[in-house]
């Protein structure tokens, strides 16, 4: 598995993988063997949040993208009487993992959302910072499809995402096509809810596009 360090670059790269899986929260499993992976643990500022390293894995395939997140915490702070049928709006109110990605290098205020909960929920949406109500981009549809596993012992939380890959990128598909991203999470809660970036955005708001860093598609030689 390769590795990037924190605060070292801003380009994620995703191995190509040629083989669909079902949704797999193991990060040992033999479909996540060859995976690349970041690590977020700073705040908004990129200050490090002790106890909140957190792994995302990433690889593709010829239809979508798939991430894992590996998630240390402290406390969960889970909604009531989850709902795992539909998405669920206002979802970053409670404990979530995200990605905000898109392929529009000159419009950088579109992009997309997708969060999910250690409980299994989701929300996706469009984003278009010029047109801001939320309720606009939430009826979007993505068919991502999320898993989530907690593991009270180890307190770490899995949530797993497959990306169909219409969803976000417009372009022909290809080794070497670069995304914009940035990964985060939400935990806890107040006053001690953390807020932790892949890369910081020098403000209290992960929609703040021009921190944002970059996925490149990759096939490695065997």
């Amino acid at each position: 598995m390769e590795s990037a360090s924190p605060g070292t670059s801003r380009q994620a790269i995703a191995n190509f993988i040629d083989r669909e899986s079902p949704p797999d929260t193991d990060p040992n499993s033999k479909f996540w063997t060859d995976a690349s992976r970041v690590i977020a643990e700073g705040d908004f500022y990129g200050n490090s949040i002790e106890g909140h390293r957190t792994e995302i894995l990433l690889q593709w395939t010829l239809q979508n993208l798939y991430l894992l997140f590996v998630c240390p915490y402290q406390e969960l702070n889970l909604k009531p009487n989850p709902n795992l049928t539909t998405e669920t709006y206002e979802l970053w109110d409670w404990d979530v993992a995200e990605v905000f990605i898109g392929d529009d290098f000159k419009n950088i205020r579109r992009y997309k959302e997708f969060e999910v909960s250690p409980q299994g929920e989701w929300v996706d949406l469009d984003v278009n910072l010029d047109n801001p109500p939320h309720e606009t981009g939430w009826v979007w549809q993505s068919g991502c499809e999320v898993a989530a596993r907690i593991d009270a012992p180890r307190k770490t939380w899995y949530g797993f995402m497959r990306i169909p890959w219409p969803a976000i990128d417009s372009r022909p598909l290809a080794a070497g096509n670069e995304l914009r991203i940035n990964f985060f999470r939400c935990q806890g809660s107040d006053p001690d809810r953390k807020y932790i970036a892949w890369q910081p955005v020098h403000r209290k708001s992960f929609h703040t596009p021009e921190s944002f860093g970059t996925l490149k598609l990759v096939v490695r030689a065997r």
